[in-house]
């Protein structure tokens, strides 16, 4: 007989889970930790699975990635899992069901918004919060109530295939985009989703650009860096679950390390929730890693660091860790804290009073949902990086030659982590194509052929997402349009470049789209998850179709869609205008054919620098003073490289628009302690002759002794719409605790310093420089105290 009493809801959900907790089994415990695939627990038909009975003596925890091609048959197989975990269970446990919303519900009949890197390129934090509600509203509706997203990694090498799922280069622009999300997707947990900020930590720097590298990172940059979005997300948003990355660090997978998951992550950040394993973590310590010797040798290390999760089948948890438990390998406490952790979040998420969907879903309303919005982030995220003038062209009075490899590619507008990718991954893995992956379930054809039947992938997005291609875009405001690919991203066409010189002889202006593609471990690509490159540069196949086109005379505009910077050869450079635009989704190349015709102004910032050659990376603005581009020149020379210059061919946070905009009247506050806060505030005006957005950077400069700090830091930002000749005032307040940082002591501490402020329209702007001082004694700081986000105020001026 068992007691009901964590049923009732009017106790907290860690008193409740302290009664479930008394009530489970070794193995019961063990379960909750673990995940298995959708079709262990039901089928698409309803039928009982030949497992049912096995797993549900065992009650799993998580289901992983349950995916359909429309919202209503995904919550009916949410309903039937739920139904059999709680009624037919011993004692009940729903199942905390989770996918991937990385820019969007990984699953059919939701709009998908432009990738995490051209979220980023709008810096606009307010617009992200609102996406992630919609994902929240989108995920609750069906019974996904956790999401493994947001990536919060940053990402200072563009040789890692993966820039593209970050917010970019910069911690404080993606602690402010990561804060924003967490809010928007947990909203109040009982009508929320668990967000789960990955890869902690450090994962966006791996050892020669190689996804799942180790990572060569000290504990000052760990801490005051890599780790800075996750603590932002914990202490701002209540972040509910963090994933871990891995790599290892310092020797140890992070998977395995309790400095890293416990001592790191909880002592110091103050995490209070669950830590999800990636998928085949512990399988990784085994047969990659090799620091452990069999499954249960990686499920005692994961479980003693503190990893409370193993996704997305049992490899080391599940049997394996029980029975390491009733041997005493293991301590059962560990065990216990684990398991207390997932109970927890699934009371805070309401998930026993309410474990089932929406019994009616409308499913031409949930694709309507957001629709408006993800054209605006569309918009938002095109950036203007170089124009003579050229632009906007004239609409209705041009021929325009739309060629390259991009000119007719929606496809490739949906990467890594959008369910059109994700949909045509899973299709080859069902037919074979990935025959010797790890973790891969030989049910999974079977419940693929049902649930995800074969279509066309170009089918897909035509009746899905309405998406057009830049050619089609482009013929919408054009007097007319010709359009040739040229090469594919990779390797010539026959006959492919001629066909384009002609194309492009026969125009007025010849728009090259060029760039990259993010997919999932098939298909041609540049990019995405175990697609790495040595070599930044633009593909050769592309670079002799832009100089072959070139050679026309006719004028470049070129737009180049990609996730990641690339080095970019000296026929695109010299290119009339270049627009950087990224994978958009449903509504990304016609936000480009937008900005290309002046029907938006462009309003986009690049979250990463472009270098000029692969031999700078990494190359990131807040480099420490002294290090990269940020060192003095040598006596007697005038450059830092004998080859080139060590700057970025363009910066971070660079982005132009069609109007001019200028920064006036710097105002800095006097001098502050330590428990102190001043102000920066300037007069940003619309120079230009039409409507525009500005974003005014705040950069700062922290002077402390005994420890090298970086030579600026982002520490604020603004979006400021103005009509032309307008002019607004812009304040933002500093609190002294943002100036922190790893000391000498190894303490986090605010310590006396001049700190030097530079505020600009990118990272290397300093149209206005001035500075304050912060004085007497210093001050350690718990994270609890720490202000991480700069309070900033838009007035008239």
């Amino acid at each position: 007989m068992t007691s009901n009493d964590h049923r009732n809801a009017a106790l907290s959900s860690r008193e409740r889970a302290d009664l479930l907790l008394r009530e489970m089994t070794t193995l019961e415990k063990a379960w909750q930790l673990t995940a298995v695939q959708p079709w262990k627990l039901t089928s698409h038909d309803g039928a009982e699975p030949p497992e049912l009975d096995r797993m549900l003596k065992r009650n799993p925890g998580h289901i992983s990635n349950l995916a359909s091609d429309d919202p209503a048959t995904t919550a009916r197989l949410a309903t039937q899992i739920q139904r059999v975990s709680v009624e037919r269970t011993r004692l009940g446990i729903p199942a905390l069901i989770h996918t991937e919303a990385l820019n969007g519900v990984m699953g059919g009949g939701h709009t998908v918004f432009p990738t995490a890197i051209g979220l980023a390129a709008t810096w606009s934090p307010d617009l992200i919060e609102e996406m992630a509600d919609v994902i929240r509203v989108q995920m609750h509706r069906i019974g996904l109530r956790q999401a493994l997203s947001p990536n919060m990694d940053i990402a200072p090498d563009p040789r890692w295939g993966r820039v593209h799922e970050t917010y970019g280069e910069d911690p404080y622009l993606s602690a402010a985009l990561s804060v924003a999300f967490t809010r928007g997707l947990q909203g109040r947990l009982t009508d929320g989703v668990v967000a789960t900020a990955k890869h902690f930590v450090g994962y966006g720097k791996p050892e020669a650009g190689i996804n799942l590298g180790g990572v060569e990172i000290g504990a000052r940059a760990l801490r005051d860096t890599y780790a800075f979005p996750f603590e932002a997300a914990i202490q701002m948003a209540g972040l509910a679950s963090v994933m871990n990355s891995y790599s290892d660090i310092d020797g140890i997978p992070v998977g395995a390390s309790r400095e890293i998951l416990t001592d790191l992550l909880r002592d110091v950040l103050g995490f209070t929730g669950f830590v999800t394993s990636d998928y085949t973590t512990l399988d990784h310590m085994v047969d990659r890693q090799r620091n452990a010797a069999d499954p249960a040798e990686a499920g005692r290390l994961a479980l003693r660091a503190g990893l409370d999760t193993e996704n997305p089948v049992a490899y080391g948890y599940g049997d394996t860790i029980a029975a390491e438990v009733e041997r005493g390998a293991i301590e059962v406490d560990l065990l216990d804290t684990a398991a207390h952790r997932i109970l927890v979040a699934k009371f805070d998420l309401g998930l026993f009073e309410h474990p089932y969907p929406q019994e009616t879903i409308e499913v031409a309303g949930v694709a309507a949902e957001g629709l408006d919005l993800n054209r605006e982030l569309a918009a938002r995220s095109v950036v203007l990086v170089k124009n003579d003038g050229i632009l906007p062209l004239e609409p209705g009075t041009q021929r325009v030659a739309v060629i390259g490899p991009h000119a007719d590619a929606v496809k490739l507008q949906f990467p890594t982590y959008t369910f059109p990718a994700w949909r045509e991954m899973m299709q080859v893995m069902s037919s074979g194509g990935f025959g010797n992956a790890v973790g891969v379930d030989k049910n999974i054809a079977e419940w693929n052929d049902a649930v995800l039947p074969p279509r066309d992938p170009a089918q897909l997005l035509a009746e899905s997402h309405d998406a057009t291609p830049l050619h089609a875009s482009i013929a919408a405001h054009a007097a007319s349009v010709v359009t040739e690919q040229g090469s594919t991203l990779t390797r010539p066409i026959e006959g492919g470049i001629e066909r384009a010189v002609a194309a492009a002889k026969d125009s007025d202006v010849v728009v090259l789209a060029l760039g990259g593609a993010s997919l999932w471990f098939n298909g041609e690509r540049t990019e995405g998850e175990g697609s790495d490159s040595a070599d930044i540069a633009l593909p050769a196949a592309q670079q002799e179709l832009a100089e072959a086109v070139a050679a026309t005379g006719k004028r470049l505009v070129v737009v180049l869609t990609q996730g990641r910077a690339y080095a970019l050869p000296a026929v695109v450079r010299d290119a009339a205008a270049i627009v950087v635009a990224t994978f958009g989704g449903a509504f990304g190349q016609a936000a480009v054919a937008d900005a290309l015709f002046g029907a938006v102004d462009p309003s986009g910032h690049l979250p990463y620098t472009v270098p000029r050659h692969v031999g700078q990376v990494p190359l990131v603005h807040h480099h420490k003073a002294g290090t990269a581009q940020r060192n003095p020149l040598p006596p007697g020379t005038d450059r830092l490289y004998l080859d080139m210059p060590s700057s970025p061919l363009y910066p971070f946070g660079h982005g132009l628009s069609y109007t001019s905009f200028a920064l006036s009247d710097l105002a800095v506050g006097g001098e502050i302690d330590a428990f102190g806060r001043t102000e920066v505030s300037l007069t940003v005006t619309n120079t230009g002759d039409r409507a525009g957005a500005a974003v005014p950077q705040l950069y700062l400069r922290v002077n402390t002794t005994g420890v090298t700090r970086p030579a600026q830091q982002l520490g604020g930002f603004a979006r400021v719409v103005l009509e032309a000749g307008d002019s607004r005032r812009v304040t933002f307040t500093i609190d002294a605790t943002q100036l922190g940082y790893t000391n000498v002591a190894r303490d986090f501490a605010v310590e006396p310093a001049r700190v030097d402020v530079f505020v600009g329209l990118d990272s290397d702007d300093r149209a206005l420089e001035g500075s304050f001082d912060v004085v007497g004694a210093p001050r350690v700081l718990g994270s609890a105290e720490r202000t991480f986000l700069t309070d900033v105020a838009v007035s008239e001026a």
